[in-house]
């Protein structure tokens, strides 16, 4: 296991800037690659890569620079419950053209539930479908390949959004607020606490809906939703475990009696965790969903209960 005290950080890095941190696993185990990278997501890890032709052998994850915490990281790896050796090795990856980065390695277009067809401005071969939406990532989570994120556009495309009012929380690329408007949405509320994120999420909102004054991007966290003009009929928060959790008496106060609450961004195995904390602050379990051992979760709010 590499010696994170010698790898040093620049003093001027910023969220543009990243730390790659490559993983082995000894023996494989496509398990103690989950667990990790659920432990990871807690510290800011935002992105994870596995090889489709050998999960479980390595992975590779990204976190913002100034959110990297050698001993977090650590104390991360020596903390799985299974009997795998993980290695890792950290690398300083300087601020870039991440657009140009996704068109070479990552970012191919996709359908999803054969109805919505994501794709960058970079990309000529796209599929025709009912929605389409332009997505240039930069490092932004939420493209539509990530497994939580294709749960949560499920999710929408299930809903009845005509005239709701929508919340979407970690917003990210801005993907799930702008689907969201394109499903006839009255208004939407996407908020994202990393402020390049929150540009891109901007940016992209310029590509699909230009002009179209019911998506209002903020950079912030939960307490941005204290400005709510009327409580959300659906709201979503595709994150991680540990910040649902910590916010959902938020997430109640900012949820009309009702109103639905989506959420993913956690693995099949917390669902019981995230079933207690809402249930906790006046939320019903309606359904549930996974893939890749990836879970969403949808919550209906009493009718009664005024939560605040």
């Amino acid at each position: 296991m590499e010696d994170t005290t010698t790898f040093n950080i620049p003093a001027d890095a910023t969220v543009n800037d990243y730390v790659r941190v490559d993983f082995t696993f000894e023996p494989a185990s496509g398990d103690a690659a989950d667990f990790l990278a659920s432990d990871l997501a807690d510290i800011g890890f935002e992105t994870f890569e596995q090889p489709a032709d050998a999960p479980g052998t390595a992975m590779t994850a990204y976190v913002p620079a100034p959110s990297f915490s050698a001993e977090a990281l650590a104390e991360a790896a020596a903390g799985s419950p299974f009997d795998t050796a993980i290695a890792y090795s950290c690398t300083f990856v300087p601020g870039q053209d991440w657009n140009s980065e996704w068109e070479k390695h990552y970012f191919k277009p996709i359908v999803v539930a054969d109805r919505v067809a994501v794709h960058s401005s970079f990309h000529t071969d796209v599929p025709e479908a009912e929605f389409d939406i332009v997505i240039d990532p930069r490092m932004a989570f939420g493209t539509g390949h990530h497994a939580t994120t294709t749960l949560m556009m499920r999710a929408l495309l299930d809903a009845n959004l005509a005239g709701k009012r929508v919340v979407d929380m970690g917003t990210g690329t801005g993907i799930l607020a702008m689907l969201a408007a394109m499903l006839g949405a009255a208004s939407v509320l996407a908020v994202e606490i990393d402020p390049f994120a929150a540009d891109n999420a901007r940016d992209n909102l310029a590509l699909n809906l230009p002009g179209d004054g019911r998506v209002n991007i903020v950079t912030g966290d939960a307490s941005a939703l204290e400005a709510l003009p009327a409580p959300a009929d659906v709201f979503l928060a595709n994150i991680n475990r540990n910040i649902i959790t910590a916010d959902i008496a938020r997430y109640a106060a900012a949820t009309a009696p009702g109103g639905q609450l989506t959420v993913s961004g956690f693995y099949v195995q917390d669902r019981d965790i995230i079933e207690a904390a809402a249930r906790a602050v006046g939320f019903t379990l309606s359904s549930v969903a996974d893939c890749d051992n990836w879970s969403s979760m949808t919550f209906i709010k009493s009718l009664f209960n005024n939560y605040r």
